[in-house]
């Protein structure tokens, strides 16, 4: 008897389901760390500093389903979108299977646990400053949220088509 394959393998990301699509977010919560654009050279600046919604030590929204109208500039990620921008994580699953690779061994819908994104070291648990004490986000300028954590290793293959 064949195996089925996972629907992120089977599936792009615009012919998946709604339930499909979300339960793509490993709830790592970089993506709502603050971003800052130079406004001479357009390089994306991460900060440690997280949106007033994301809860530090689970690294979910507080508030998913009225984000928009309590932070106006949330994105909402779409397939087109994910293509547009420049500044989903190297580990967002969104990103990597617009890319073409598949989920890693810590993404929940692979291990089957939602801790496993922790003990990787991709999540922002324990390393982000809350926006009400941040004051100057350029003051919170860090590196981590736009690189693959050393035990999030090995960084998956491109899929074979």
């Amino acid at each position: 008897m064949a195996s089925v394959e996972p629907f992120w393998r089977a599936k792009t990301l615009g012919a998946m389901t709604r339930a499909e699509w979300e339960s793509l977010c490993d709830g790592c919560g970089r993506c709502c760390l603050h971003k800052l654009r130079d406004a001479e050279t357009e390089a994306l600046v991460w900060t440690s500093v997280a949106c007033r919604l994301l809860d530090g030590q689970s690294c979910l929204c507080k508030d998913y389903a009225n984000r928009k109208a309590k932070v106006p500039d949330c994105v909402k990620l779409t397939p087109a979108k994910v293509a547009a921008i420049d500044w989903l994580p190297p580990t967002c699953a969104y990103r990597l299977l617009a890319e073409g690779r598949d989920l890693p061994w810590w993404h929940p819908l692979v291990s089957g646990s939602r801790e496993t994104v922790h003990e990787a070291g991709v999540s922002v648990r324990g390393r982000v400053v809350a926006e009400r004490d941040a004051e100057a986000l350029e003051d919170h300028a860090v590196d981590w949220p736009g690189q693959w954590p050393r035990a999030a290793r090995p960084i998956p293959r491109p899929r074979r088509a």
